[in-house]
């Protein structure tokens, strides 16, 4: 097996032990969870808005897929980690702008009690490349 690590700098650096993406194989791009953190300035942003956190999340998987050479229609499978269920459509408003019916991805949608950061949502995926 071939492993490949992404990295750039338009997305947060890791907070710990782990890369924001790992292209396994070739083919399969495992992209770890992302979080409201704004890249250039390395901070939480919008600590009490669901949406605009989850717009920040979708711009930090958007980074990572392109430096990977992927796009939101190459996902095949994310999670979705959420600080209260009661977020669901709001953060499923800003998701839909990313996946249509045609190419959106099987996905998970969890309840947690704690996210890193405190943050509202988190969002991982896996695509193809």
């Amino acid at each position: 097996m071939t492993r490949k690590v992404i990295k750039t700098d338009n997305a947060p650096a890791p907070v710990g032990p782990y890369n924001q993406a790992v292209i396994a194989s070739g083919q399969m791009l495992f992209v770890a969870g992302q979080i409201a953190i704004d890249p250039r300035a390395g901070n939480v942003v919008y600590t009490d808005d669901v949406t605009k956190q989850t717009e920040r999340v979708m711009s930090n998987l958007e980074a990572i897929l392109t430096e990977a050479g992927a796009k939101f229609e190459n996902v095949v499978k994310t999670t979705v980690f959420l600080k209260d269920m009661g977020d669901f459509a709001a953060v499923n408003a800003v998701y839909a702008k990313y996946f249509d019916e045609a190419t959106a991805p099987a996905r998970a949608c969890v309840e947690v009690s704690r996210l890193p950061k405190d943050v509202l949502v988190e969002i991982e995926c896996i695509a193809m490349v």
